[in-house]
């Protein structure tokens, strides 16, 4: 179920902006700035710090495939 919530509620999910948060993850990939393609592909990841992340809109996930390439229609749907 996906849900809308605020960045400090978030244990793992995304951003539409192309932000992505797995707690769960290393820590290179705890935070995550992607570009996203005129297509919806995520790609280009780039580790961030917490504060440069979105504050609220994100929405919740039950887990992140890391070896799996993303588009966001398919993450949205």
């Amino acid at each position: 179920m996906q849900s809308i919530q605020k960045v400090e509620e978030i244990i793992i999910g995304f951003h539409p902006d192309g932000y992505r948060i797995d707690k769960t993850a290393s820590a290179m990939n705890r935070y995550t700035r992607w570009d996203i393609t005129s297509t919806g592909k995520w790609q280009n990841p780039t580790p961030v710090c917490f504060d440069s992340l979105p504050k609220n809109g994100w929405i919740t996930k039950d887990k992140f495939d890391w070896d799996t390439d993303h588009n966001i229609k398919e993450v949205y749907g």
